[in-house]
């Protein structure tokens, strides 16, 4: 599994994927997690199509996709391109088998300056926690944008989906010079494995590549 922790903390203000170091385990979270990886789109569609989807909605919309799908990735995208833009997104990420929101929403959107709540993970709150973040963000105006499993009745924004495809072109991007190491067919085993979570398919790649890391390897 990717540790948190290995090979530093990313430098302040680098943007773009990181290259692996020499030694270092290229499925490490420092590699893979949401804003270094990069999402990939739909023909079609990129941040700013994804932008103006919202201005037309009121900035209200739902990013919808199964675990693993590439919701947060996205998010990590769209938020910084949404505060290009003059909005001032405030994101609650909700832990798995949290029903609340965790926050005091009124002293939460002061805090932030908010004009948007961000909600990544909205299909876990119980309905009256729903009902209130609605109630709240239309009473204040606020641009309102969840990532959820299911349909939740918001303007659609997006439908993220993993592929046996897109997980070999993952793996490709972060193996580089390596990608001998694993052949198209282990690639597809593991992603059925995990049922297209490619969060799980990157945890188990890790230890993959650590039981057979090339010679010389830290």
């Amino acid at each position: 599994m990717p540790r948190e922790n290995e090979n530093g903390p990313r430098r302040a203000g680098a943007t773009g994927p990181l290259p692996p170091d020499s030694g270092s385990n290229p499925f490490s979270t420092r590699y893979v997690r949401p804003g270094v990886i990069p999402f990939q789109y739909a023909a079609g569609e990129n941040v700013g199509t994804l932008v103006g989807r919202l201005e037309e909605n009121k900035n209200w919309g739902e990013i919808i996709g199964g675990h693993g799908s590439g919701k947060s990735t996205l998010l990590a995208e769209l938020l910084p391109a949404l505060r290009r833009g003059g909005e001032r997104p405030a994101l609650i990420e909700l832990h798995d088998g949290q029903s609340y929101l965790g926050v005091h929403l009124s002293r939460f959107a002061q805090r932030h300056q908010a004009t948007m709540i961000v909600v990544d993970g909205y299909e876990q709150l119980g309905f009256f926690a729903r009902l209130m973040l609605k109630w709240f963000c239309r009473r204040r105006k606020l641009g309102l944008v969840v990532t959820t499993h299911l349909p939740a009745g918001f303007p659609p924004l997006y439908r993220t989906a993993a592929s046996p495809e897109l997980a070999l072109k993952l793996v490709e991007h972060l193996l580089g010079k390596e990608r001998h190491l694993f052949s198209t067919q282990e690639i597809h085993e593991v992603f059925h494995k995990h049922g297209g979570d490619l969060r799980e398919v990157l945890f188990e790649l890790y230890d993959r590549y650590e039981a057979r890391r090339p010679a010389g390897g830290a």
